[in-house]
């Protein structure tokens, strides 16, 4: 009788034993999970936060009609410029940010100067340039097309910068009737201003 005691108790402290394991175990997978849901969503939101910014911008002629657009997306060495354009005259052209956000067409002057937020001097051949909207020409083809892709480093789609595209009044993209010739001030002696669109968000 007593022997059969000593096994009951024994076999009754096993029991025990593993039923409080097998909580553990579940408990620790649970854990595990919500751990990994935990991840999941921290990951998600990381790229939610590093999606890149992007500005479409439509290009208009000095008669006001939409020849192109531009798309701008902020990447970590800057800003990506990639102009899509038609109905341009054929040959070299100009092409700058501008400092404010107008596009008063035929001559385009409400889109002001190049945007310059670091007082540089103009072109890439200057000593004390470039300007932050100073940008590569453009080579339009015979059938007055043109696609381009820049890189800008010195600007930015951030809002709050100095450098940024998105102030409060605005930029500009603007396409010149000539070449710039990168060392001419204050804008390279590029002419005309034969279209224009608003940088905005």
């Amino acid at each position: 009788m007593k022997r059969l005691t000593i096994l009951f108790a024994i076999f009754s402290v096993l029991l025990l034993l593993t039923a409080c394991g097998g909580t553990g175990d579940e408990e620790g997978t649970s854990g595990s999970e919500n751990n990994g849901t935990m991840n999941n969503g921290e990951e998600e939101q990381q790229q939610g936060d590093e999606a890149a910014e992007t500005i479409s911008v439509k290009m208009m002629n000095q008669d006001g009609e939409e020849i192109g657009t531009a798309e701008l997306m902020q990447q970590d060495s800057g800003t990506m410029i990639q102009l899509d354009a038609s109905n341009l005259p054929e040959g070299t052209h100009g092409f700058h940010i501008h400092e404010t956000g107008s596009c008063e067409a035929p001559d385009f002057k409400s889109a002001g100067g190049h945007f310059n937020p670091a007082d540089a001097s103009h072109g890439t051949m200057s000593e004390d340039g470039p300007h932050a909207g100073d940008l590569e020409n453009l080579e339009v083809s015979a059938d007055g097309t043109v696609q381009k892709e820049i890189m800008n480093e010195k600007v930015t789609l951030e809002k709050g910068k100095d450098n940024s595209l998105l102030k409060e009044s605005g930029t500009a993209l603007v396409i010149h009737a000539s070449e710039d010739d990168n060392t001419s001030q204050p804008s390279g002696d590029a002419g005309d201003r034969i279209a224009c669109g608003v940088i905005a968000e």
